[in-house]
């Protein structure tokens, strides 16, 4: 079985290099459609590496539940990224995921009873969160469009976050590739009908990038992505999982510059800076703890 540390990295790769490829998968295309496809290709791989390994679907009540709360981050979180990512740069949607760690320490004091509102770690959520207000700012002197783009990754994360937490507190006892497996098949409907709802018509042709960052979303960051990230989750408390998207951040906004020339001003650097130090002091409160705990 993969280390969970190497899952861990894995995820943070993947979804570096998610944000860019989603814009450019759907250049040519309408964002639905572009969505759509990906997920269609990755749930075809899913059933292969399903029937490879011999492996059936478990449709117990507590598995059919947990498939529906995976959709909730599979159709609705990932539909809205993707009709958000028409207005922001790339790099922005991870900085602006850096939310996330706040929302889940919330929900998963309700839910899972954790722990995860120390003062150390509840000053490097509101240290995150003032980047991400850096960030929105930016978004207001950008354009109108942008304003909305940033908004709805802000509710996209929050879907994210929910999803998540129902995951880990309905705790089925089943594998990650079944997980998404069962969450792609309980979706399919939703992605296709709202296609044909927002969109409706297929294009005549596909641009070559278009088609690869398709295949390559659908094949890599949907399977191994969303596999090592569902496998990462049922390891670690959702509070460290979820501050994989303080890591991503300095990640893809390099990316999106570098590749995409995607500009990087002054608020986006001072954004990207509160979050990494949140990141830091997130990380010291973690060591802190875990020392508290082996002295008593």
């Amino acid at each position: 079985m993969m280390p969970v540390k190497l899952a861990y990295l894995g995820v943070v790769l993947i979804w570096t290099t998610t944000p860019l490829a989603i814009q450019w998968s759907h250049s040519e295309i309408s964002f639905i459609l572009s969505l759509s496809a990906r997920m269609s290709i990755g749930l075809v791989f899913l059933i292969w590496l399903l029937m490879l390994k011999g492996q059936r679907l478990p449709w117990h009540k507590r598995a059919i539940a947990s498939y529906f709360a995976a959709s909730l981050q599979l159709l609705v979180s990932m539909a809205i990224t993707y009709w958000a990512s028409q207005w922001i740069p790339s790099g922005w949607m991870s900085v602006i995921f850096g939310l996330t760690p706040f929302f889940t320490a919330i929900l998963a004091m309700v839910w899972l009873n954790e722990q995860s509102l120390s003062p150390l770690k509840l000053s490097a959520y509101v240290l995150g969160l003032l980047g991400l207000s850096v960030m929105f700012k930016s978004a207001v002197d950008l354009n109108q469009h942008a304003i909305w783009g940033v908004s709805a990754i802000l509710f996209a994360a929050l879907i994210q976050c929910i999803s998540s937490i129902w995951v880990k507190k309905l705790n089925a006892s089943i594998t990650a590739l079944e997980l998404l497996t069962g969450g792609l098949l309980v979706s399919m409907p939703g992605y296709w009908l709202s296609w044909y709802w927002l969109d409706g018509s297929l294009p005549e042709t596909v641009s070559v990038t278009s088609l690869w960052c398709i295949v390559y979303l659908g094949m890599i960051a949907t399977i191994f992505g969303f596999s090592w990230y569902f496998f990462v989750l049922s390891r670690l408390a959702a509070t460290q999982v979820a501050m994989i998207n303080l890591l991503t951040p300095v990640l893809s906004l390099w990316l999106g510059n570098t590749v995409n020339n995607e500009a990087i001003t002054f608020s986006v650097i001072s954004g990207t800076a509160l979050i990494v130090l949140a990141l830091a002091l997130y990380q010291y409160s973690e060591k802190t703890q875990k020392t508290v705990f082996k002295k008593t």
